[in-house]
């Protein structure tokens, strides 16, 4: 079976969910623009939508209207070609709204498992848990004559445990989009000893053909983006717990989420990140970590405190962000959590005395003024080397930060759950979008 026929009849689990939509809609459009060939003229392609809310697969219809609408606009002159044949679409609107509709006429919503039984391919983005995947894969994989390959989204179970718990034989690998799919540029591909080769090279090129970065993890639990995510929160709770004697839990956490994002120059700080995550997704990948690596502490009792008070974090359905450990209005985080009061303490009631405490900072442009830089390097070089020198205690936890990053990237190559140091960068920068690798020279 080639590669258009493979894509032929696909499923996607999970599919009105933030990962799920955003594959199912990625993988629309390659399936679309494959059935606009000429060689494939005439061919039936079809994707089934599947979840369990009929309600979530109408909202997931509405957006994938839209984006589709949109990612036709982006591509008129490819598209004019592949309907030159079509000599009723002058217009560019015409030829966009005729494109929508193919793309639209290949996706079936549906709350039934069942009608995956006929896929040849399957991209599973359900719950994070290793019963549940094994379950469903294991009564698509018996019941389904057509030999599926499985695509499971997970971020931290090994691919080798599914694989040898659903008796695939080597039918799966694990290919984790970053949070959105269709906007993130990475993919961590991850092969366990016994994936197919012709599943590893399908995958290879269906990754290129959705022009993703790729980069191959080795099969160990949590894999190089929560490998490296899952040790930098352990880091910065470990540092609250021990700062909050001099500036209190509330302004303990402040000073780490300040240090994480803006002294460090990242997108969002450690706190604001694992409420983006998720407080108890978070927890639940740590969990998973433990269970494979019994040798080191992958345990947070922070987290442990804050979802025993209810504080979650992630998303409403419209994308925006749950209060969590860090309160937010309208995207700005305005409060932080006490956990010994119960209530958000405002960012000005607390801000400007724990900046005062962290003392002098060498001048640092924000991250969005650096990350597309053409002079980055230079800028971070000469930052790093005012920090080094900085005798502030904001300076002091900035270096501590920073250093225990490049460990922990290290750590993730010396462990062999990253082939390479550029690949752990690669993660951090392109799917995490940071301004620099963990692993660099700057503070040497």
């Amino acid at each position: 079976m080639n590669y258009e026929e493979r894509l032929q009849n696909v499923a996607v689990l999970g599919a009105a969910g933030k990962m799920g939509s955003g594959i199912l809609l990625l993988t629309a459009l390659e399936m679309a623009d494959l059935s606009l060939k000429p060689e494939n003229k005439g061919k039936k392609f079809v994707i089934h939508a599947i979840d369990i809310s009929h309600d979530a697969l109408r909202g997931l219809m509405k957006y994938l209207h839209t984006q589709v609408f949109k990612a036709a606009e982006k591509k008129i002159v490819a598209l004019r070609s592949l309907y030159k044949e079509h000599q009723a679409l002058i217009e560019n609107s015409e030829i966009i709204d005729q494109y929508v509709r193919d793309v639209m006429s290949i996706i079936m919503p549906s709350t039934r498992l069942e009608v995956a039984l006929e896929s040849h391919l399957v991209f599973e983005a359900i719950k994070e848990d290793p019963d549940l995947k094994v379950k469903v894969f294991s009564y698509l994989n018996e019941n389904n004559p057509n030999q599926p390959w499985f695509f499971t989204n997970t971020s931290s179970i090994p691919i080798g445990v599914l694989d040898e718990k659903a008796k695939l034989n080597g039918a799966i690998i694990g290919f984790h989009f970053y949070n959105p799919p269709a906007v993130q540029k990475l993919v961590e591909v991850i092969a366990s000893a016994n994936t197919l080769n012709e599943l590893k090279e399908f995958a290879i090129i269906y990754a290129k053909n959705l022009r993703k970065v790729i980069v191959p993890s080795n099969d160990i639990a949590g894999f190089i983006g929560n490998g490296h995510f899952m040790r930098d929160i352990l880091y910065a709770t470990d540092k609250v717990e021990k700062l909050k004697k001099e500036f209190g839990v509330v302004g303990a956490i402040y000073a780490m989420n300040h240090i994480s994002q803006d002294y460090l120059i990242r997108p969002m700080g450690i706190f604001q990140l694992i409420d983006y995550v998720g407080v108890d997704v978070c927890s639940y990948i740590m969990s998973v970590m433990k269970t494979y690596q019994k040798d080191e502490a992958l345990h947070c009792p922070f987290l442990d405190q804050m979802l025993a008070l209810d504080i979650k974090g992630g998303q409403f359905s419209d994308g925006s962000q749950k209060d969590g450990i860090l309160k937010y209005e309208k995207g700005k985080v305005t409060g932080i959590f006490d956990p010994d009061k119960k209530e958000y303490i405002q960012i000005e009631d607390i801000g400007n005395i724990v900046d005062e405490k962290l003392g002098n900072m060498p001048a640092v442009q924000p991250w969005k003024n650096i990350v597309n830089n053409p002079a980055k390097e230079e800028l971070l070089k000469t930052y790093f080397t005012e920090i080094k020198a900085a005798k502030s205690k904001g300076a002091e936890l900035t270096r501590e930060y920073a250093l225990k990053s490049c460990e922990i990237g290290i750590h993730l190559v010396t462990s062999k759950v990253a082939f390479s140091e550029k690949d752990v960068n690669t993660v951090l920068l392109t799917g995490f979008f940071h301004a620099y690798g963990p692993i660099n020279e700057y503070l040497k």
